[in-house]
């Protein structure tokens, strides 16, 4: 196996052992995943090695999350009101700090320019600003979600915590 470098600071890390992850696909069924736990030999932290198509800190497989951010009527994900809810609010709450995040992430890896129409916040709608950094194809929340991951920049998202009211 070949050196995995740790998101902290680019030194190795070592599997320490792995935790189980459950995860709702999108015909409802939940699935358990034997995730990797590995620690940075550096500074001690650890990290778990999450597959493309799990979001940190959410129940529900990307697909299903993508699903019903892009077609919020026109969906089929069996999830009830209030956790879509819950999502569109975390979307909406956090794609400025993403878009900043990206650009960041252009900043340390010396790539092209940053368009001007970035920075700043138009008439546009949450997903098309973020679908100008990583297109609206399928598959546009892993794009978002593995990159910002691994500079470790992916912070908590507290999201049952949100009302209606706030």
């Amino acid at each position: 196996m070949g050196r995995i470098p740790s998101p902290c600071c680019g030194k190795s890390m070592h599997v320490i052992g792995t935790r189980n992850r459950k995860s709702k696909e999108g015909s409802g069924k939940t699935k358990i995943y034997n995730i990797r736990r590995l620690r940075c030999d550096q500074c001690s932290r650890i990290h778990h090695e999450l597959p493309d198509f799990l979001v940190p800190y959410k129940r529900y497989e990307s697909e299903c999350i993508e699903s019903v951010l892009s077609n919020p009527s026109m969906h089929d994900v069996p999830a009830d009101e209030s956790t879509l809810f819950r999502w569109h609010k975390w979307f909406d709450s956090f794609v400025d700090y993403w878009i900043n995040c990206f650009i960041s992430i252009m900043l340390r890896t010396k790539q092209e320019m940053i368009p001007l129409s970035l920075t700043s916040t138009n008439l546009e709608t949450a997903l098309q600003r973020i679908g100008r950094l990583v297109g609206n194809a399928s598959k546009w929340l892993v794009r978002i979600v593995r990159p910002i991951v691994n500079f470790n920049l992916w912070i908590h998202t507290r999201s049952a915590f949100l009302s209606k009211s706030s």
